[in-house]
């Protein structure tokens, strides 16, 4: 899991998809962080994707990175608690102009079930489950 974490990290924005009433949505995202051994996304509880992902939790994340790509498959898990709120805006603290630590918007979810696929032209896919 920490490889993957590197590489979001370092990818700086991957692209989040849901489902949409069985339409796929994708949009850029940039929040990653690891807490308590769990790999966590952030976004606000009034934007369209955390009602799709309440919906149907079944997401995919992709990335770019130094001639590298990644593909996630995973299950969105919300975690309702303050701790992974903190964690995740102490991370990025530019975030707090907008969200804040149970204010009832801020929504963290962490990847369940997750499955990472890491692939350059040439190379073997290195698989990585969580």
């Amino acid at each position: 899991m920490q490889r993957v974490y590197d590489f979001l990290k370092k990818s700086g924005v991957y692209y989040l998809a849901t489902l949409d009433g069985g339409r796929p949505v994708q949009r850029p995202f940039g929040t990653v962080d690891m807490f308590e051994g769990k790999l966590y996304i952030q976004t606000g509880k009034r934007k369209a994707v955390a009602r799709q992902m309440k919906a149907d939790p079944h997401i995919s994340i992709s990335a770019m990175c130094g001639g590298k790509w990644i593909r996630i498959s995973a299950e969105a898990v919300l975690d309702e608690r303050i701790e992974p709120q903190e964690s995740m805006l102490a991370a990025y603290p530019d975030l707090r102009a907008m969200y804040a630590p149970g204010d009832g918007n801020t929504e963290v979810y962490y990847l369940k079930n997750a499955v990472a696929e890491i692939n350059s032209f040439g190379a073997e896919p290195e698989i990585i489950r969580f």
